[in-house]
């Protein structure tokens, strides 16, 4: 008995890659944490190790692309947390992880929610270039969402209060870390959107570490700040933090001094500004003075009496009359003989004219078919004698009268050639020139004169 008859038998190349299949369809985002060893840095810039725990290892190789974007050096030992996809190597048979993105264990937590938070926001649209507002140029009335007591505002204050004293500040002060201080930020953005209280706004606060900056990675503030009619300027940090906030924002500033300088021009610059206006439009107008004025004197030099040209205007006149007269004296020239072509090709087209045409046309073809009817006439006739000669040439009875008969047997009509075909008593019929004969055979003879018997 065949044990595998009804079994599918499956290559290790072909269950290999169903395997693949399987592992890679189920598992292509991954976070994993452990912790690295048998670190090899490869020289395409590849880095093969293994990541384990207390209870099992899983093999990890991390694409030179991804190793590029790390901020640290992987180290022996170092206990990570990896977010990537599973895999299987087929010349191996084994399952591996194909690291994109890692950092140390314990930011982990916090860095893994902002990544996951910024590619699922960034997937719904809120960074959108096109959606993001233009800042106004001289904005009168600037609301500041940040901590009262921070030295965010005390900057900002400093910045705007150097570079252009008149503006009118709204400072709406809120919690910028700790527990509810992201509902307090919305919140603020909401409420200055809804009074229309500002021309534009700066949300953010100073330095500090990433658990320090949350408050504005959270989707309360993201939305917010996308959906704020006021233009918005994100302030958080330092120059080297990025919130989620920064990327929503329709302009994102280094620090909150320079959201300050960002927002206003300063009056000195302004004043510089006009005055350099000024003397360009002064400029352009003696310019376009000067030009208009030499355009004036070439065209004042250009300008002939009006006399002399009324008077070659009306010698051009009477040369365009007479070439007018002659133009038509030619055309109905041309018309006239044209008229009178037509006249005569019309006479030879009259009715009685076209008659006689035909007429003698008519008597032409007559005496053309009488002269062929005639000839064929006298040549059927020449053809029927020769015929005719022919046919009494070769005419039986023509032989007939010569002297001969034809004889017929009287019973079956047959014609006798042979005189043995004759029976003595046999009754026959002769056929004469003229008439025909009926006898009986007495005797008969060959053709040597011997007489035959019966």
């Amino acid at each position: 008995m065949n044990l595998f008859a009804e079994q599918t038998i499956l290559t290790v190349s072909r269950l290999t890659s169903l395997l693949k299949d399987l592992i890679e369809d189920n598992f292509s985002q991954v976070w994993v944490e452990g912790e690295v060893s048998n670190l090899t840095y490869a020289a395409s810039g590849h880095v093969y190790c293994t990541l384990k725990d207390s209870g099992a290892m899983l093999r990890c190789v991390m694409f030179r692309s991804s190793v590029k974007a790390l901020k640290f050096k992987l180290e022996e030992g170092m206990a990570l947390v990896v977010r990537g996809r599973l895999s299987v190597y087929d010349q191996r048979g084994e399952y591996q992880l194909i690291a994109e993105y890692a950092e140390p264990k314990g930011l982990g937590a916090l860095q893994a929610a902002f990544v996951q938070l910024k590619e699922r926001l960034a997937g719904e649209g809120l960074f959108s270039e096109s959606h993001k507002q233009p800042l106004p140029f001289m904005p009168q009335k600037v609301g500041i969402v940040t901590s009262a007591s921070g030295a965010a505002i005390h900057d900002i204050l400093n910045v705007l209060g150097r570079r252009n004293a008149g503006l009118h500040l709204i400072v709406y002060p809120v919690r910028v870390q700790g527990v509810g201080s992201a509902a307090e930020i919305a919140a603020a953005i909401d409420n200055l959107n809804r009074l229309n209280a500002a021309d534009v706004l700066i949300v953010g606060r100073g330095g500090g570490s990433l658990e320090d900056l949350w408050a504005f990675n959270e989707e309360l503030v993201a939305h917010a700040v996308y959906r704020s009619r006021i233009p918005v300027i994100s302030a958080v940090g330092h120059e080297t933090d990025w919130t989620i906030c920064d990327f929503v924002a329709d302009l994102r500033a280094p620090t909150p001094s320079a959201a300050a300088e960002l927002v206003c021009t300063a009056r000195e610059e302004l004043l510089n500004q006009i005055q350099n206006l000024v003397l360009r439009l002064d400029q352009a107008i003696s310019s376009q003075l000067k030009l208009r004025m030499h355009n004036l004197a070439g065209l004042r030099r250009a300008l002939h009496d009006p006399s002399r040209m009324l008077g070659h205007q009306l010698q051009r006149v009477d040369d365009l009359s007479e070439r007018l007269d002659m133009a038509l004296r030619n055309l109905f020239g041309r018309r006239r003989e044209q008229l009178a072509r037509q006249e005569q090709y019309l006479a030879g087209l009259h009715p009685a004219i076209q008659i006689s045409k035909l007429r003698q046309e008519l008597l032409l073809l007559t005496e053309q078919a009488e002269r062929r009817v005639t000839s064929q006439l006298e040549q059927l006739g020449r053809e029927r004698g020769e015929a005719t000669a022919r046919l009494e040439a070769l005419s039986p009875l023509h032989t007939l009268a010569r002297g001969f008969s034809v004889v017929e047997r009287q019973t079956d009509k047959r014609i006798i050639r042979n005189a043995a075909e004759l029976a003595i008593g046999e009754e026959v019929r002769l056929r004469l020139h003229q008439g025909c004969a009926l006898c009986r055979v007495e005797e008969t003879y060959s053709d040597s004169g011997v007489k035959a018997t019966t």
